[in-house]
């Protein structure tokens, strides 16, 4: 249309000059990159990090995001690439939202992924809020995904999340919960990149942290154990129970629930004349359920807290399943599956092959495809595994028995 302003990358009408943007910036090569290049491409950018634990416990340890030393990293950062740098206190929001959800979850006997859950809330929802305070025309940060915007007929294009083009650092399967209002003012600048790229072009912008190590642990969790922070923030997490076989036998005693996850083999305290692994943790009883290898084998998954992306609204997948494919790990690959809906409107994953060692409170994301670019359709937390009818009735006769009643 003559006399219109050009799309510009970010598909904004606006010029560059023209158009505000906020980058979340943690104080990791990835995000202080995502700034640059926006600031290259001519754009208004305000960089803003938030502080979401003690400072000071914070400071010295390495390998995680959004301590101490990395605020004072992404303000290095700001200062290098010429832009506003801004630093917000979320620790209450950080504990409120994040950390006491993953404890209960943990205390529970499921397996949380809190990444997901601040995305979510404190990233997506509270970040996004700021941003619009600041009058900025979008939020981008450096995560390894693409974003398209899509024309729908007779309404405003839409935006749909695609995996990136480096599949080693494919983050789509932390980013599921994203709604579609958060998704449309989001930008991902990092997404055709792979992360050699970033680290040479950090290094290109002048950047002191482009050799900085990624993050590796959950940054509230210091040296990944999780038991500590459970233990200290929800003490009765730590009660012993009896460690039982899947065919009704104590094998031993555990100290806590919580020192053990859905798949494990290694630790379990117990001898056997054969491989155990940890079939189920019921925190009610205290008990910790192990048994052979092939009851780990998974023939469904029903999820809670559901975020659908898809172009076919859910609610008619209780009729119709749609085949799509799912990942139930961030590392592993994705699996052809037919999602549905049941009739209390949970939805449910049935795995075409079978899968394995699935536990309540990892995520389940979905997609329309399995290799790179595929859109992602959505996807929940999950509430409930279902094994095969045998192994299924074993579970609930061993989860039936009083305490001290097994053979």
């Amino acid at each position: 249309m003559q006399g219109r302003s050009p799309v510009n990358t970010l598909d904004i009408d606006r010029k560059p000059e023209d158009t505000r943007v906020v980058v979340a910036m943690s104080g990791g090569v990835d995000s202080s990159v995502a700034a640059g290049l926006l600031k290259r491409q001519g754009y208004d950018v305000v960089g803003v990090t938030l502080q979401l634990y003690d400072h000071g416990e914070s400071v010295h340890r390495a390998g995680s995001c959004c301590a101490g030393q990395d605020i004072d990293d992404a303000r290095r950062a700001a200062e290098t690439l010429g832009i506003p740098h801004y630093v917000l206190d979320y620790e209450r929001r950080f504990r409120e939202a994040v950390i006491d959800p993953f404890v209960a979850s943990y205390a529970a006997g499921e397996t949380p992924i809190p990444c997901v859950s601040c995305n979510q809330t404190v990233k997506f929802a509270d970040l996004l809020a700021t941003a619009r305070e600041l009058g900025a025309d979008a939020l981008a940060t450096g995560h390894y995904i693409r974003s398209r915007a899509e024309p729908l007929e007779g309404a405003p294009a839409r935006r749909v999340l695609l995996r990136p083009a480096d599949a080693a650092r494919d983050q789509s399967y932390f980013l599921f919960a994203t709604t579609q209002e958060q998704l449309d003012y989001l930008r991902f600048p990092l997404g055709d990149l792979a992360k050699a790229e970033t680290r040479a072009l950090a290094a290109e912008m002048g950047l002191a942290i482009a050799e900085k190590p990624d993050s590796q642990d959950i940054c509230f969790v210091p040296q990944g154990r999780y038991s500590d922070v459970v233990t200290r923030l929800r003490p009765d997490a730590a009660f012993g129970g009896e460690i039982v076989h899947l065919d009704g036998g104590v094998l031993g005693r555990h100290e806590g629930v919580l020192n053990f996850t859905v798949g494990q083999r290694r630790g379990l305290g117990v001898a056997a004349g054969e491989p155990l692994y940890v079939v189920h943790l019921d925190a009610r009883s205290r008990r910790v359920v192990v048994g052979p290898r092939e009851a780990l084998a998974t023939e469904r998954v029903i999820l809670r807290e559901t975020n659908w992306l898809g172009d076919r609204p859910l609610a008619t997948l209780e009729k119709r399943p749609l085949a799509c494919y799912a990942k139930v790990r961030s590392t592993s690959p994705a699996r052809p599956v037919h999602l549905s809906v049941r009739e209390d409107g949970a939805a449910c994953v049935a795995f075409d092959d079978g899968e394995r060692g699935i536990a309540p409170g990892q995520a389940c994301v979905l997609y329309d495809g399995e290799g790179q670019g595929a859109r992602v359709l959505g996807g929940g937390i999950i509430r409930a595994t279902e094994r095969n009818a045998d192994a299924e009735a074993k579970l609930r006769a061993v989860l039936a028995m009083p305490e001290g009643a097994a053979a």
